[in-house]
């Protein structure tokens, strides 16, 4: 049990240090928070609802390996290298592969909803 309170700890600490300083997860997580209600809204189903906030809540964690992947290359060294270019550009590809799923789960629910 220790073990776990203690991962809550730390995993709410790297939340709190996200949300002050990476502009990207305050992005999301203002996004986040406004498809709760929106979702509620337009969702036909739970299913549809959990989806459309689910979809919201992978690319949060998608950014969150993004910065712990770009974090640990700035760790590793400020200066170029060709690896620690290609691990932050594939940290960048999941976020934007992520992006586009959100996109496509809420264009589609929408547009079921309001055109079909």
């Amino acid at each position: 049990m220790h073990r776990l309170v203690m991962a809550f700890i730390n995993s709410m600490r790297a939340l709190r240090h996200l949300a002050k300083h990476e502009q990207a997860v305050q992005q999301e997580l203002i996004l986040f928070f406004l498809s709760i209600p929106l979702a509620a809204v337009v969702a036909p189903t739970v299913l549809s609802f959990l989806l459309l906030t689910g979809s919201v809540l992978f690319l949060i964690m998608i950014e969150v390996l993004n910065t712990g992947i770009e974090a640990a290359c700035d760790a590793v060294s400020l200066d170029f290298h060709r690896e620690i270019q290609i691990a932050k550009d594939c940290g960048s590809l999941a976020v934007l592969i992520s992006i586009i799923l959100v996109a496509t789960v809420w264009f589609y629910t929408l547009w079921t909803v309001f055109f079909s």
